[in-house]
């Protein structure tokens, strides 16, 4: 009787034959479409940048001399009591 998964040569040559296979259509497909992929992420950081730097420009288009506020601080200093006391030291020569 003949098991199809039976350890030999022929089925450890098969195994290589396919890793090898495998290997070397990953790298063939990776020059291929390795250029296309790395220009497309190139362009689409190239316009995010594009993006942030209009709207640096848009932030700074304000005339000089004026004053503007973008958000009001918060006001969320409290004091916590339970440190201790603050006391003001002198030096002394």
């Amino acid at each position: 009787m003949t098991y199809l998964n039976e350890a030999g040569p022929v089925n450890f040559l098969k195994t290589i034959l396919i890793i090898l296979l495998v290997y070397y259509a990953i790298k063939f497909l990776a020059k291929l479409f390795g250029p296309y992929l790395i220009k497309k992420a190139v362009d689409k950081v190239q316009k995010k940048a594009e993006q942030q730097y209009r709207n640096q420009q848009q932030a700074s288009d304000v005339e000089v001399g004026k004053t503007v506020i973008d958000k009001k601080p918060s006001n969320s200093k409290e004091s916590n009591n339970s440190v201790g006391e603050y006391v003001d030291y002198e030096e002394i020569d």
